[in-house]
């Protein structure tokens, strides 16, 4: 069995595209999938599946979000592996003692063309990033609501991604573990 870490974007954000997580446990149970567990209102499920193809799970997921909620998030299903090894590749270590200020965002595809110039130029003094296999990583003490960088990652990357604060991954990676 499986273990995947399926991340969602954009639902339960400022009162749009609202998904109950027991809605999304009891979606993801129909799926077949056990052992669902879901960490905060916005987005993250741990669960197990026989399945291997993850692109198509990730699909079955969200075309059931469409046909129950009407609307259809983006789906990123990560492996245990690929999660605890983007923690392992974490280039700011010492940002994670202020874990709000640490962002990684997960990929939904390798970065072929990203422009880092224009990052480069997005980037306040204070702020740094960088690129690991398919994690883009950001340190903003002043936070990500007032970067212009974080604001255009996205675009200047130039593949969907969805982003996790540091808390948030450390403490899915646990869930993952078994921890409560």
């Amino acid at each position: 069995m499986n273990t995947y870490i399926a991340l969602f974007r954009g639902i339960n954000v400022l009162g749009k595209n609202l998904l109950p997580m027991r809605d999304l446990v009891a979606l993801c149970e129909a799926l077949g999938c056990k052992n669902v567990r879901t960490y905060i209102q916005s987005g993250n499920v741990v669960f197990q599946s026989r399945r291997s193809d993850r692109s198509s799970l990730a699909r079955k997921i969200s075309t059931g979000i469409a046909e129950r909620h009407g609307f259809e998030p983006r789906v990123l299903l990560l492996t245990t592996d690929e999660m605890a090894h983007a923690v392992r590749s974490n280039p700011f270590p010492e940002a994670a003692a202020e874990p709000k200020s640490l962002h990684l965002y997960f990929l939904a595809a390798a970065a072929k063309h990203p422009d880092l110039e224009a990052l480069e130029r997005l980037r306040k003094p204070d702020e740094r990033f960088h690129f690991a296999d398919s994690v883009f990583y950001l340190h903003a003490p002043d936070g990500i609501g007032r970067s212009k960088l974080a604001a255009s990652a996205e675009r200047r990357v130039g593949v969907p991604m969805t982003a996790r604060n540091w808390r948030t991954v450390c403490s899915i990676m646990e869930l993952a573990a078994g921890g409560s």
